[in-house]
């Protein structure tokens, strides 16, 4: 089996646990993973994560031109501009999981990092959550907010909207998201009650012990 066939497979078996998982539902979110000639597998426009068909999901130059598949996601664009900004990032995922999409509805009074520190699992895997002000679905304006902020950081947050997270490999890449995605919840269970986040010394602990 060729690479791309096998990552054609990841996309379609991820695809399908995470929308068991009910971080998926409908046709929202992407996936997609970056081939060794720097062209990318994404998920099909309007398609269910749930139902993915491995020869049908879109393969993209990195100028965003289809060379194979189906029509592309209309957010392939900021998928392209991840990639663009961190050479290290194999994958992307990009959904519109509830408690995460909750937090950010939220206003917040800091937009650089925008969940606190709660877990040495959060710290390692997402690292800090930058918020980017609203774009309307398949406004190509978000590709340069996506670009300038993908340089420091491997997962942001849309506003109104959802996560963007990349990884070395879908494998990580699905992984922290599930973390960003329980690291909402507990923000959301702990809601008023007083917290004991993380320091500033233990963070920098877990990124000097485990920095990628």
């Amino acid at each position: 089996m060729s690479e791309e066939e096998s990552l054609r497979e990841d996309l379609v078996r991820y695809g399908r646990v995470l929308y068991d998982r009910r971080l998926a539902h409908g046709s929202a979110g992407n996936l997609s993973v970056r081939l060794a000639d720097g062209a990318i597998l994404v998920t099909p426009t309007n398609s269910s994560l749930g139902a993915l068909d491995a020869a049908r999901i879109s393969k993209v130059s990195p100028g965003g031109d289809l060379l194979a598949g189906d029509p592309p996601s209309k957010e392939a664009f900021f998928h392209l501009a991840v990639y663009e900004q961190r050479p290290a990032a194999g994958a992307i995922v990009h959904l519109h999981s509830t408690y995460s999409v909750a937090v950010s509805c939220l206003c917040h009074e800091r937009t650089d990092d925008i969940l606190p520190p709660l877990t040495a699992y959060h710290v390692m895997r997402v690292g800090k959550l930058p918020l980017l002000k609203y774009f309307r679905p398949g406004d190509r304006a978000l590709a340069e907010a996506v670009r300038a902020t993908a340089r420091d950081h491997k997962a942001m947050m849309l506003a109104n909207h959802g996560p963007i997270v990349s990884g070395r490999t879908l494998d990580e890449a699905v992984h922290a998201y599930e973390e960003l995605e329980e690291t909402a919840k507990l923000f959301f269970i702990l809601g008023d009650r007083k917290t004991a986040p993380l320091t500033f010394e233990a963070v920098a602990e877990i990124n000097a012990v485990f920095a990628s």
